[in-house]
């Protein structure tokens, strides 16, 4: 008896064509092989054998087929089957010897085929039934880079899924759409560090000839974090309107992964349902680490809990020497609360050394008080309700001190515990547990891709998973083929003299070209607004690096500009965009300054370390 089976393989689908009418089992051996991103095996019908880990078709509902069976055949998980890179090249083979070469679909061209069984091979008419993806591409999660993906692809015609779940903080804290920098990272961050700067502003006032009476100076919390929360959610509402107007599907549901095309999500009602789609990109970001010591979660809050705090936090211990923690630090400090900060080692790991201090004498300065080289051991909970907080310094003395307020800023980590992509073959590094991905933010399987905090090596900041997002999905649905360029990302860490950099510290700049190759060139300042209130000369700073040749060399590229002062983000984009274009020293002293104004200072830039000159302000 002979079994004619036509069968046409695209990007998308797989469809059978013609009548299928068998009463025996038809038993395939070898392998299939093609890009059309393995087939949906839950559509399709297929299981696993617990046993022998065959792979399952039963048809024999609605469709004339006694039973089929595929062993290795077809796998959307990858066990039992090998896929080519490519698709081409791919054979299937049947029992009865006929076996079909050189099949591929990777351009998106449908390839039809016909299997025989017991001889003959014949390609049929007429469908009887397709089988397709919910979606071109879902994406999990819904933060910057997810829903600028999200909004790309569905404006280039993508049918889009977008999963969003927020899980609560120990505190029971939770938000709505955006991810961590709406909600609790850079939008409020933005915002309290305004609040704090107008505090400064006012008592400037007084200076620039405005009556103000000390007592004006309150600060109504309460009525600030409502402000600010109202504010937030109209950006939540506004994402929703956004995706609908691309006609993305948004599921505030968590998703996890079946297989590498299937995901089963589950709302907050406990509802589940599984989606399928031919790609799935990974944007789930990061969340705050906790330390490992008794009442940290339960006594403790992260960045994640502060903006909501329905009362004032009073007197506050920031564990942790991370930009966050020195960003909370500042805004706390400046609002009128009592502010200390622990910190183990070193301020702002992995960036210039030389300003990150110069960043916190500021800080110190303005009244914020450093416990340095001391770690929290324990917090406890006493009579008055207050947290009484354990720690041991430099020199091994156990001491303690009481606070309303514990916040940790210790680091983040990858949001990828719960989704079941390493389990999938999703590879990570056992480092950090980030993602990692190749140029084209394409994961280990090449159908799932990732952008943003969770993936390893890339700076965590919100314009790069933004605009990692934007391009993925130009290069998959569009003819753009420009890759993320990471280098040279600019950044400022809000602290209350705000610190921008973009390029090189002078620790990484010393490494890669060695002390003798570089050339920085610096100066101290006071912003023209300071000299009213009779503020210090020398609080500001700004250095250029860069290469070096010799002293008759003016061309030497920049690899670095680093800027403390105010509003330096504001000063340091521009300059991000002449790094970007290959700035040298010659382009930066050529340049003629905007008067007056602190971003002029890195035109008027003169003096080098090497020559051992004083860097001070001395005048205007």
């Amino acid at each position: 008896a002979t079994l004619v089976v036509g069968l046409a393989f695209g990007r998308k689908s797989l469809a059978l064509r013609q009548s299928l009418q068998l009463g025996r089992a038809l038993r395939v051996f070898s392998t299939f092989s093609a890009p059309l991103a393995q087939i949906d095996l839950k559509s399709l019908g297929l299981r696993k054998k617990p046993t022998d880990k065959k792979m399952e078709m039963n048809l024999n509902q609605g469709f004339g087929l006694g039973g089929m069976q595929a062993m290795g055949a077809v796998s959307a998980d990858g066990s039992g089957a090998s896929v080519s890179a490519d698709g081409s090249g791919a054979t299937v083979s049947l029992g009865g010897g006929m076996s079909m070469g050189a099949v591929s679909a990777e351009g998106g061209e449908t390839v039809s085929m016909g299997l025989g069984f017991g001889g003959g091979a014949s390609i049929g008419t007429g469908n009887i039934f397709t089988l397709g993806y919910d979606y071109d591409v879902c994406v999990v999660g819904g933060g910057s880079g997810g829903l600028s993906f999200a909004k790309e692809a569905g404006r280039l015609g993508k049918k889009v899924c977008l999963l969003d779940y927020v899980e609560p903080t120990p505190m029971g804290y939770s938000w709505g759409l955006g991810g961590t920098c709406v909600n609790v990272g850079c939008i409020p961050k933005k915002l309290y560090h305004t609040a704090a700067l107008m505090k400064e502003t006012m008592k400037d006032a007084r200076s620039y000839g405005w009556n103000l009476a000390k007592d004006e100076f309150t600060f109504d919390w309460e009525n600030f974090v409502q402000g600010v929360s109202d504010y937030i959610g109209s950006l939540n509402w506004g994402y929703r309107q956004e995706l609908r107007n691309k006609k993305v599907t948004y599921m505030n549901a968590y998703g996890r992964f079946i297989d590498s095309h299937t995901i089963e999500t589950k709302n907050k009602k406990g509802e589940v349902k599984q989606i399928t789609a031919e790609k799935f990109l990974i944007a789930t970001g990061g969340r705050p680490r906790y330390p490992d010591i008794p009442g940290a979660k339960e006594y403790g809050i992260t960045s994640d809990d502060v903006f909501g705090l329905p009362q004032a936090p009073g007197k506050t211990l920031v564990v942790g020497a991370s930009y966050i923690a020195l960003e909370c630090a500042g805004f706390l400090n400046e609002l009128g609360y009592d502010t200390s900060v622990m910190v183990r080692s070193i301020f702002l790991r992995g960036f210039d050394q030389q300003m990150a201090n110069l960043a916190t004498t500021y800080m110190e300065n303005q009244g914020v008080n450093f416990i340095r080289q001391s770690v929290p051991t324990k917090i406890e909970l006493n009579e008055e309700g207050k947290r009484v907080v354990y720690y041991k310094n430099g020199d091994g003395e156990e001491k303690s001190d009481v606070y309303d307020t514990v916040l940790f800023a210790v680091g983040r980590y990858a949001d990828m515990g719960k989704i079941n992509a390493t389990n999938i073959g999703v590879e990570v590094s056992p480092k950090n547990g980030k993602v990692i991905v190749n140029q084209f933010e394409q994961t280990s399987i090449n159908n799932i891709y990732a952008i943003g905090d969770c993936v390893n090596g890339v700076l965590e900041l919100t314009p790069i998973a933004q605009q990692a997002g934007k391009l993925l999905a130009r290069r998959l649905y569009d003819e753009n083929k420009s890759l993320m360029n990471y280098k040279n990302t600019p950044t400022t860490v809000f602290t209350p003299l705000e610190y921008s950099v973009c390029g090189l510290s002078e620790e990484e700049a010393i490494s890669n070209f060695k002390e003798e190759n570089i050339e920085v060139y610096h100066a101290f300042f006071r912003p023209l607004e300071w000299s009213l209130p009779g503020k210090p000369l020398n609080d500001c700073y700004c250095k250029v690096i860069c290469t070096y040749t010799d002293a008759a060399d003016r061309g030497g590229r920049v690899v670095g500009i680093h800027f403390l002062g105010p509003h330096a983000g504001e000063v340091m984009q521009g300059y991000g965009t002449a790094m970007k274009a290959g700035i040298t020293w010659e382009d930066v002293a050529d340049t003629v300054g905007i008067h007056p104004t602190s971003a002029e200072e890195i035109t008027s830039l003169h003096i080098t370390k090497r020559s051992g000159e004083e860097p001070q302000k001395t005048g205007c």
